[in-house]
């Protein structure tokens, strides 16, 4: 399945925009519409262009009153989108990052120290290690 279709199928097959605007907001996210979807790869970015989707179709009134056929009003639908831009957000946050592996020894030589019951524990210049022989 290519990307502009698994963003399609994420969207519940909502045509809210032409397929050159779909494509711009996946570019915005580092995808291109053509190339196969790797979920292990891809889907945070995916995710976010749905949620750059979502948020545009929220902020155009146009759009919103087409929408709003589903509902009993604009109001409705806002209230919709804003909940399905949340639930997307959340998945965003729960996906982790690949490159980020955070280790308790890396936490000890984060930049500007931390503060601690004895006082402040900072980094060490290269200078004053050399300084130490």
């Amino acid at each position: 399945m290519q990307v502009l279709d698994r963003l399609k199928l994420e969207l519940s097959n909502q045509q809210y925009f032409a397929d050159e605007q779909y494509k711009q907001f996946l570019s915005e996210n580092d995808l291109t519409s053509e190339t196969e979807y790797n979920k292990a790869t891809m889907q945070k970015n995916l995710l976010n262009t749905v949620v750059d989707v979502l948020e545009a179709v929220a902020n155009d009134i146009d759009t919103m009153r087409t929408i709003s056929t589903e509902f009993a009003n604009i109001g409705e639908a806002y209230q919709y989108i804003e909940l399905r831009i949340q639930q997307n957000k959340d998945k965003i946050a729960a996906i982790p990052d690949p490159e980020e592996e955070i280790s308790a020894f890396s936490l000890m030589f984060t930049r500007g120290g931390t503060k601690t019951y004895g006082g402040y524990v900072g980094s060490i210049d290269n200078d004053t290690i050399s300084n130490l022989k």
